[in-house]
């Protein structure tokens, strides 16, 4: 079991800059998927990125040169840098973790951290 607290959200201009913080309550090189998500008023949750055991990342097209991802393994921490902010990035940011257990599946969520965007 794993439990995830976000952090670092809050209310910047368009053009500005916030870290987000995922702090887990276990080793996180032991989790074997560690992912960022949002959602928006109205609109489903959707992927941002993921971090994998290795600590290799990946983020999707729409945030690509925008955000990253990295991890602190000392303080059992996963980041989200996030630049250039935009106004349709205002949502609800939310940590996951996915562990394997040989034919058993976990997945945690974390409660969420607002980033709101303003134009």
């Amino acid at each position: 079991q794993v439990q995830l607290v976000e952090s670092g959200g809050g209310l910047v201009q368009a053009g500005g800059s916030l870290r987000l913080s995922c702090e887990a309550s276990r080793r996180i090189s032991s989790i074997d998927v560690m992912a960022w998500f949002r959602q928006s008023p109205g609109k489903q949750r959707e992927l941002v990125g993921t971090m994998a055991t290795d600590g290799s990342t990946g983020v999707v097209d729409s945030v690509k040169g925008r955000f990253t991802i990295s991890r602190d393994s000392a303080k059992n921490t996963m980041y989200l840098q996030m630049n250039s902010l935009k106004p349709e990035d205002t949502a609800i940011y939310y940590c996951k973790a996915k562990i394997v257990d040989f034919t058993k599946m976990y997945e945690y969520w974390g409660q969420g951290t607002q980033v709101t965007v303003s134009s």
